[in-house]
C-alpha cells in the first residue's frame, strides 16, 4: 500500500517540477558560471513556493536552507555572473517557445507596456525619489518615496482566458549618470524593447502617456506599430486637397484642424456593434473611425472614438491603418491584463519586495528628487551600478517565476489541479488555474521532488545538499 502511495506522489510531482526545470534550464546561457545559474534557479524556486514576501529571508525559510546561505543568495543578486540584459532577451525568446499560441493580430504579436511605482523608504537605496501617483482611488497617497519602473508583457492565449506574461522590468527614474543625458521615460521604454530584442513584428498597446511621436517613430523604424489611447484635448488634421493650379514651393500637407473630441459629438456618423472587449457579452457600443494626419508622426493614423454604455467615452489611435476599428477596440481592451499582472507580482510573487541597502551611500532626504552622479567618484558610481544590478536581478527572478507559473497553468492544467491539495469555492471549467493555485500545487509537490529526485535532478540535489539538517528532517516527515 505504501509503495502505491509513494509511486502516486512521484507521478504527480515529477512532471510539474521537471517541466519547470526544463524551462528554467533554457536560461543557462545568460550566466557566465554554472554556480551563478544554480543559485539563481534556487531563488526562482524560492519565489515559487514561499508563503510570505519578506525579502531574501523568505526564500531561506521556504526552501529550508541553512541560515548561513543567506549571504550566498545576496551575493548572487550582486554577482556579475548574471548578465541581466542577456537574461531578459533570452527570457523573451523562451516565452515565445513555451507559449506556442500567443495572441496575434494580422500576424503580429501583441505586447502591452506600462509603468508602476513601488514604495521604498530606504534612505540608502539608489534610485529612490519622490513620485507622484495619478489615481482616482483615495487609498493611494498622492506622493510616495519609491522606485519608478516600466514593464513589458506579452499577451498569450490560455484556454478561454488571456495571460500577460511579463518579459522585462527596469527602474527608469531616480538616477542621472550624466548632466548631458536628455533621455525621457519614452526613450527608456524603447530601450527596454531593444533589450528584449523581439524579432517578430508586434503591436505595442499602451495608455495615453505613450501617445507621442517619439514612441511611434521608434516602433515604425523596426516595422512595429503603436496602439494607444489619446487625451481628450488631442488634435489631428485632414489631408489638404489642392484646389486650382499648383503653386510654387513645398506642397501643403495639412488641411483643416480636427479636435478629436468632436468625433464623439455627432451621433449620426457613429456605428453600432457588439463590444469586442474581453469579458463583455451582449453589450452594444458606438464608435466612429477616421484616418487623419497626426502632426507628431507626419503621416496618416487611424483614430477611433468609442462610446461605451457604462464606461463612458474613449479616443483610441493606431499607426496601422489596415487594422479595423473593432480590432483596435478589442486590443486596447486587453491592456488591463498588465495591470492584473502587476497585482499578482506585488501581492503574490513579491517581485518588488527587495530592500537591499548600499552601505556607503549618502543618505537620502525625505522628498528627495533625482540623484545626480556625474560628479561622484568612479568607485561610488560603480557601487550604485552594482546595487541597481541587484535590484534588476531580483525583479527579473520574479518576472521569470510569474512566467513559469503561467506556463504550468496553460500546459499542465489538469496536473496542477490534481496536485493542488487545497479547496476553492468555485473552480470554473475551461479556465486555467491562477498563479496562486499553481504556486500552491508546486509547494505541495516540493518535498517529494527533493526527496525522490536528488540523485537524478541537478536542482533537487543542489537544494537538498544545502538544507538545514534539523528542518530537513521535519521537511521529510511532512512529505
Amino acid at each position: 500500500m505504501l509503495y502505491f502511495f509513494v509511486n502516486n506522489i512521484r507521478k504527480k510531482t515529477m512532471p510539474l517540477w521537471t517541466a519547470w526545470w526544463n524551462a528554467m534550464w533554457l536560461l543557462r546561457p545568460a550566466f557566465s558560471r554554472l554556480r551563478s545559474f544554480m543559485w539563481f534557479a534556487t531563488v526562482v524556486a524560492g519565489f515559487t513556493v514561499r508563503t510570505d514576501l519578506l525579502g531574501v529571508t523568505s526564500i531561506v525559510r521556504a526552501l529550508k536552507l541553512e541560515p548561513r546561505l543567506y549571504n550566498n543568495l545576496l551575493d548572487n543578486f550582486h554577482s556579475d555572473g548574471v548578465k541581466i540584459d542577456r537574461l531578459s532577451a533570452l527570457w523573451a525568446k523562451v516565452v515565445l517557445r513555451l507559449f506556442p499560441n500567443p495572441v496575434r493580430v494580422n500576424g503580429r504579436l501583441v505586447l502591452v507596456a506600462d509603468g508602476i511605482k513601488v514604495g521604498k523608504s530606504g534612505k540608502k537605496m539608489p534610485g529612490v525619489k519622490l513620485l507622484h501617483q495619478e489615481s482616482d482611488s483615495n487609498t493611494k497617497p498622492e506622493y510616495i518615496m519609491g522606485h519608478s519602473l516600466q514593464a513589458v508583457s506579452l499577451l498569450v492565449h490560455a484556454a478561454q482566458s488571456v495571460f500577460a506574461v511579463p518579459l522585462g522590468v527596469r527602474i527608469h527614474e531616480g538616477l542621472v549618470w550624466s548632466n548631458r543625458d536628455r533621455r525621457t521615460l519614452l526613450d527608456k521604454m524603447l530601450m527596454l524593447l531593444g533589450i528584449l530584442a523581439i524579432k517578430d513584428p508586434f503591436y505595442l498597446v499602451v495608455d495615453a502617456y505613450y501617445a507621442a511621436g517619439k514612441v511611434a517613430l521608434g516602433l515604425l523604424k523596426h516595422n512595429n506599430h503603436l496602439l494607444t489611447r489619446v487625451r481628450s484635448n488631442a488634435v489631428a488634421f485632414n489631408q489638404y486637397v489642392q484646389e486650382g493650379p499648383k503653386k510654387k514651393g513645398r506642397p501643403r500637407l495639412y488641411g483643416s484642424k480636427v479636435k478629436l473630441k468632436s468625433l464623439l459629438s455627432d451621433p449620426k456618423l457613429k456605428q453600432s456593434a457588439l463590444s469586442p472587449v474581453y469579458g463583455e457579452h451582449d453589450v452594444t457600443i458606438e464608435y466612429r473611425v477616421c484616418d487623419l494626419l497626426w502632426r507628431p508622426l507626419g503621416r496618416l493614423v487611424r483614430f477611433v472614438a468609442v462610446t461605451h454604455p457604462t464606461r463612458g467615452s474613449c479616443l483610441l489611435m493606431c499607426t496601422d491603418t489596415s487594422l479595423s476599428a473593432i480590432e483596435i477596440i478589442g486590443l486596447y481592451g486587453l491592456r488591463f491584463k498588465i495591470e492584473h499582472s502587476f497585482k499578482q507580482a506585488v501581492r503574490l510573487i513579491g517581485s518588488f519586495s527587495y530592500h537591499f541597502w548600499m552601505q556607503g551611500m549618502k543618505p537620502l532626504r525625505r522628498r528627495n528628487g533625482d540623484q545626480y552622479l556625474h560628479r561622484e567618484s568612479q568607485d561610488y558610481r560603480d557601487a550604485v551600478k552594482r546595487k541597481t544590478h541587484a535590484y534588476h536581478v531580483f525583479i527579473q527572478a520574479g518576472v521569470i517565476c510569474q512566467g513559469l507559473l503561467h506556463y504550468l497553468s496553460v500546459a499542465f492544467s489538469a496536473l496542477v489541479w490534481s496536485s493542488f491539495g487545497s479547496w476553492l469555492r468555485t473552480i470554473r471549467p475551461g479556465i486555467p488555474p491562477s498563479e496562486l493555485v499553481v504556486a500552491t500545487a508546486m509547494r505541495q509537490c516540493l518535498p517529494a521532488f527533493l526527496l525522490n529526485c536528488s540523485e537524478t535532478n541537478i536542482l533537487a540535489k543542489f537544494i537538498a545538499e544545502r538544507q538545514d539538517a534539523e528542518r530537513y528532517e521535519l521537511f521529510r516527515l511532512s512529505s
